[in-house]
């Protein structure tokens, strides 16, 4: 194989926690090749919500947050299936960003520390052999000591791995689908609202541009009762919430087509599989409903970029790498993860969310522990 395709690092995904490993690994100068099926600038299935624990380390990146004129958002809002509402202040909070925006951003910052960028290019095959991994694309074969899988929630190499959460058979916390606009609409840029309506809820918040992100995520089942027709299911059952009714009824639709993406997961994950490490959702996905996808993504990236460079440095073992990233991971997200699946499955139920909701307004610990269970320190 030609030095030209050879690497220290090879991350496959070009997302949150892709694009940060390589811009960190690159600065330390480790020759690193990223793989990202799409381009940038592109949008993607995303609440587009960050949380203040990861503005630190955005800008240690390079991201000038504080310049970018995003709309800071410290209140919650939640409603149940029939509009009966919560309000409350988020200790921490955040702020909005379209992934539009933000991979683009941190794509010009990786190519400017000198990672490779390779955009249209999908990853099919990796190979580990002889302490050394081969990965095949589109385009030709590429070695490297690491691999880094950051391809998100689902790809063809989960496939072909055929990781457990593939094959489980339909769950409570498997078969979903996702759907994202942005919209024109006037919602304040200081509330994220969480409505719920029957088998899902919708997450709606601001980001840059006087731009408005709405998704939603719910049950593969539901649309399949609407004919697979998401206008249909939009109206038979997301609506049926009144603020939904009147953000759907009022608001421009910026896009010709929604964003979608099927086949969501959010059974256990491992953090490696076949010696690669994995991050962001590749790795383990909370449920939407906690906010902290994004964050979590980058935590990760950040924790694998430093165990990354100890081995590639020769300071731990192939075994202590794999080791230590995995019980790095867990201690920073498992409880998060685990919180999210119980407060998952105590939305979009009807009763169970009006009951929930009504606690939380009468009990403050309850409203508190809700927000706190899935929230992390700045890193």
């Amino acid at each position: 194989m030609s030095s030209d395709n050879k690497y220290d690092v090879i991350i496959i995904g070009g997302g949150l926690a892709g694009l940060s490993a390589a811009i960190l690994l690159s600065e330390r100068q480790y020759k690193v090749l990223l793989l990202e099926k799409e381009s940038y600038p592109k949008h993607k299935v995303c609440g587009e919500y960050i949380s203040m624990e990861s503005k630190p380390f955005l800008q240690s990146l390079g991201i000038p947050v504080d310049d970018m004129q995003l709309p800071v958002i410290n209140k919650l809002q939640v409603t149940d299936t029939r509009g009966n509402e919560l309000n409350t202040v988020l200790p921490q909070g955040g702020f909005g960003i379209s992934r539009y925006k933000l991979d683009a951003a941190l794509a010009a910052l990786a190519r400017n520390a000198g990672a490779t960028l390779l955009t249209k290019t999908r990853a099919e095959n990796v190979r580990w052999e002889n302490d050394s991994f081969t990965v095949t694309a589109k385009g030709g074969e590429y070695s490297s000591r690491i691999v880094l899988g950051s391809w998100g929630k689902r790809s063809n190499i989960d496939v072909k791995w055929h990781r457990p959460f593939i094959t489980e058979k339909i769950s409570a916390l498997n078969n979903y689908i996702a759907v994202k606009y942005h919209i024109s609409y006037p919602w304040p840029g200081d509330v994220v609202g969480l409505h719920n309506f029957d088998d899902g809820y919708c997450g709606i918040s601001q980001v840059e541009d006087n731009r408005t992100c709405l998704c939603y995520l719910t049950t593969a089942a539901s649309l399949h009762k609407c004919g697979n027709d998401i206008k249909k299911l939009e109206q038979e059952v997301v609506m049926n919430n009144p603020w939904l009714h009147k953000i759907f009824s009022e608001a421009e639709f910026l896009y010709e087509s929604p964003v979608t993406i099927s086949q969501i997961s959010f059974e256990k994950k491992a953090q490696v599989e076949e010696h690669v490490l994995l991050l962001g959702d590749a790795a383990g996905m909370i449920t939407p409903l906690c906010g902290n996808g994004m964050s979590m993504a980058l935590r990760a990236a950040k924790i694998a970029a430093a165990l990354s460079g100890d081995y590639l440095r020769g300071h731990i073992s192939r075994t202590e790498l794999e080791t230590n990233y995995t019980a790095a991971w867990k201690e920073a997200f498992s409880k998060r993860i685990s919180f999210g699946r119980f407060v998952q499955t105590n939305f979009g139920k009807g009763a169970t969310t009006a009951l929930l909701i009504k606690t939380a307004n009468v009990l403050p610990f309850v409203r508190n522990a809700l927000i706190n269970g899935t929230s992390g320190q700045p890193f």
